[in-house]
């Protein structure tokens, strides 16, 4: 007589879905994940709304009346003149959240273990851009509540004043792409909060943001008006009907719309691509 033992039948390691309908999946669990994560620590929700508000309050009230825009001192036409640029200042300041996210990821070693999991290997940092969008379009519907109790006010119809938003909000994506290769590169999250500032406090002071930028040096003028920040600032300026100043001859300001569309477009392919690389040799 022979006894026969059932071998004990072993389920393959799961796979990752293929294309692009794959990565998309990938992409959306893990932003969901990052924003459940949002919901619990609420904090860094809150402390990303407070700094934005106390930049329109102080602005507002501090320079306004100070300012000549388009022969006015007037605080209101100030007012107007600037709030394109804090939109464009927030939105583009939360890059160093999205930094300091994936670094303090990197950190705990959260990334590796996603590496081990049969997902796309874009999909981590895509979900983690997605969910910091997510966040940025909550700070910018309370600014621009903010902005409307301080006297922002804007002249087009819905469709335009939206598209403004949505220009604000592509910026801000593509701002990300920069943070989270930065976020990969170094190696604390105080570090990459450093390496995320830095950079961005001349951009989106070497610019058209506070200031017309006939008021800069003559050798200043066109780093600021061929800056990708000012061509979305001067194109919510005009889609919100708050133009300020009559823009300068340099192509950007003359299209505003389009020159931010090629700029946040062309800043998320290539910053995606460098972003994913570094992603692969630097979890490997």
């Amino acid at each position: 007589m022979t006894a026969t033992t059932d071998t004990p039948h072993l389920a393959a390691a799961p796979r990752a879905g293929g294309g692009i309908g794959g990565s998309v999946r990938d992409s959306l669990v893990v932003a969901k994940r990052n924003l459940i994560r949002m919901t619990r620590i609420p904090e860094m929700v809150i402390f990303g709304l407070i700094q934005p508000i106390m930049f329109v309050v102080l602005f507002s009230y501090v320079f306004g009346g100070s300012m000549m825009i388009g022969g006015s001192t007037s605080p209101s036409d100030y007012r107007n003149f600037l709030m394109a640029g804090i939109f464009a200042q927030t939105v583009t300041f939360a890059t160093a959240g999205a930094g300091a996210g994936i670094a303090d990821d990197m950190h705990k070693g959260l990334i590796d273990r996603f590496r081990s999991l049969p997902m796309a290997r874009g999909a981590v940092l895509t979900g983690r851009t997605l969910a910091d969008l997510v966040q940025t379009t909550l700070t910018l519907v309370v600014l621009a509540a903010v902005a409307l109790l301080v006297g922002w006010r804007t002249d087009e119809n819905v469709g335009k004043v939206l598209g403004g938003f949505a220009l604000l909000l592509l910026l801000g994506y593509a701002f990300s792409w920069i943070g989270a290769l930065i976020g990969l590169s170094v190696r604390t999250p105080e570090a990459a909060t450093s390496g995320g500032l830095i950079w961005l406090f001349p951009v989106t002071f070497v610019s058209n943001a506070f200031v017309p930028t006939e008021n800069m040096a003559s050798w200043l003028q066109p780093v600021a008006e061929w800056n990708p920040f000012s061509a979305t600032v001067q194109a919510c300026r005009e889609l919100f009907g708050n133009p300020g100043v009559s823009p300068s001859g340099a192509w950007p300001m003359q299209h505003p719309v389009w020159a931010s569309l090629i700029w946040s477009v062309l800043i998320i392919v290539v910053f995606r691509t460098l972003a994913v690389r570094k992603y692969r040799s630097a979890t490997v």
